[in-house]
Order: C-alpha cells, then sequence, then structure tokens
C-alpha cells in the first residue's frame, strides 16, 4: 500500500495528523559574508557577524544560531531548537546538535586565523549524552581550540541545555588553508 500524496496543507492532510504548523525563514545573499570573509581577519569577522554588521550565512538562519560570546579560541552559540528539527521519535535530530557543534569548533578556529586564511572541517566526533526536546530550552555551545596550527587546529565543543545539564560533546579537526578565490 502506497502512503497517502500530501500536496497542500491542512484538507488535504490524512485525518490523524494534527493541525499544521510553519515556520518562515529569511536568509541574505551568502556571497556578502564569504566575500568579507576572504578580506577579515577571523575574530573580526565573526564580530561583523554577531554585531549585524555582515549577514550570518544561512544555516543560522535556518537553524536559528546566533554568537553570544567570542574571543580568540572561543566562541559560544545559542539556538533555541523547536518542533520543525524533530525526528520521527519526538526528539531534536541529533544533526542539529552535530551541526552545532561542528559550527562552534570551525568558528573557534576561525577566530585564531589571519586575514586571508580559512578552515574546513576534516573530522568531527560527536558525543550524544542525553536527548534534546523543544522543553530542554536554549542550547548553549561553546567551542574551544585545544591545540591551533599552521595546516591542521584541533577544537572541542560542549552543549548544555537550559538547565545546564551537558546534552553533548565534540572533538574536531579543522583543515587551515589560504583563502579560496571565487
Amino acid at each position: 500500500m502506497n502512503p497517502p500524496v500530501v500536496t497542500g496543507v491542512g484538507a488535504d492532510a490524512p485525518p490523524g495528523w494534527g493541525e499544521p504548523a510553519s515556520k518562515t525563514v529569511t536568509w541574505f545573499d551568502p556571497a556578502v559574508t564569504a566575500d568579507a570573509a576572504r578580506r577579515m581577519g577571523g575574530l573580526d569577522f565573526l564580530r561583523s557577524m554577531r554585531d549585524g554588521v555582515l549577514p550570518p550565512p544561512p544555516i543560522a538562519s535556518v537553524l536559528d544560531f546566533a554568537i553570544r560570546r567570542l574571543e580568540v579560541g572561543r566562541v559560544t552559540f545559542e539556538c533555541t531548537p523547536d518542533e520543525s528539527v524533530y525526528n520521527p521519535i519526538g526528539m531534536v535530530h541529533g544533526g542539529l546538535v552535530c551541526t552545532l557543534a561542528d559550527t562552534v569548533i570551525g568558528c573557534a578556529v576561525h577566530s585564531t586565523l589571519d586575514a586571508g586564511s580559512a578552515y574546513t572541517s576534516i573530522d568531527l566526533h560527536v558525543s550524544y549524552l542525553r536527548p534534546v526536546t523543544s522543553a530542554s530550552g536554549i542550547l548553549r555551545a561553546t567551542g574551544q581550540v585545544t591545540k591551533p596550527g599552521r595546516r591542521v587546529a584541533f577544537a572541542e565543543a560542549e552543549i548544555v541545555d537550559g538547565s545546564g545539564k551537558v546534552v553533548a560533546t565534540a572533538t574536531g579537526s579543522c583543515l587551515v588553508m589560504d583563502v579560496p578565490r571565487p
């Protein structure tokens, strides 16, 4: 038997699905931010996004990530998950937590870079310690560089929920390279 084909919202939804919900996401041209990243030192670049001088990357708008604290080698982001990021068993999908960990690890490394340098993730290991739901409140993720490097940098992340309980930890490494030209 084939599942029902849902072409719209509301009347087309099968009985028992509940009321539809929606979320509007607005983002800005990512080329504006990427161009600035090529010209700025990492910490100044991140500060410009935090302070609204530069638009955030689209993923930050999609997942509601916000920079809360910045210093060389250490960053803190926050995110308030809602049901739009639930998995099929009624919890926040681990992919959101993983993306948050990857973000703070990468941005912690980026905060140490001079203008003309960039990074990309090489690997990421996430340990999920407790479930996350919309009732978990604000997730606060802190990333910290554990070993900077000219070619490879290492960092770690800790993510806590609204009550301060650790929900995940992560370690990762980033390749440091010259800024790619468009």
